[in-house]
C-alpha cells in the first residue's frame, strides 16, 4: 500500500510539474497567431501581436523595428508560404516569456521560392494585460 501511494504521489508530481500554466498556454496561442499572421500577411494581427519597440532580428544579421518588419511581410519581400515549428520550449519569468524553437519554412520572397531552416528565439512581454512580441532573433541551422 505504501508503494502504491508513493507511485501515485510521484505520478501526480510529475504531471503537475510538466503541465502548462495559463500564461504559457496564452503565449503558445500568441505564437500560433504570429505564425498565421506571417503566413497570411495580416498587418492588423502583426500590429496587434508586437510591441512598438519590437526588435526583429533576421538570420542574416539584419535587425528591423516593428514598421519595417510588418512592411516586409505585407509587401512580399519576406513571404512565408508555410511555417513548421518543432522542439519548442517556453520559459516563464514573471511577465516575460522566453521561447525557443526550430523553424522550417517554405518561402516565396519577392516571388522566388525557397526554404529556411532556423533556430529562433522569441521574447514575449505582458503589458497592459496582453502578451506582445518584444524581440525575435534567428540563426541559420548548419
Amino acid at each position: 500500500m505504501k508503494n502504491c501511494f508513493l507511485m501515485l504521489a510521484f505520478v501526480a508530481l510529475y504531471y503537475s510539474s510538466h503541465s502548462q500554466s495559463k500564461a504559457e498556454k496564452t503565449v503558445q496561442q500568441k505564437i500560433v497567431q504570429l505564425k498565421l499572421a506571417m503566413i497570411n500577411a495580416d498587418s492588423v494581427m502583426l500590429d496587434k501581436l508586437t510591441t512598438a519597440s519590437l526588435s526583429y532580428g533576421h538570420s542574416g544579421g539584419t535587425v528591423e523595428g516593428k514598421d519595417a518588419f510588418i512592411k516586409k511581410i505585407i509587401s512580399g519581400k519576406s513571404d512565408f508560404v508555410s511555417i513548421d515549428i518543432s522542439d519548442q520550449t517556453i520559459l516563464m519569468s514573471g511577465k516575460t516569456a522566453v521561447v525557443r524553437y526550430l523553424m522550417n519554412a517554405k518561402t516565396n520572397d519577392n516571388g522566388s521560392p525557397g526554404e529556411v531552416h532556423l533556430r529562433v528565439l522569441l521574447i514575449w512581454q505582458k503589458t497592459r494585460g496582453a502578451w506582445k512580441l518584444l524581440a525575435r532573433q534567428a540563426i541559420k541551422l548548419t
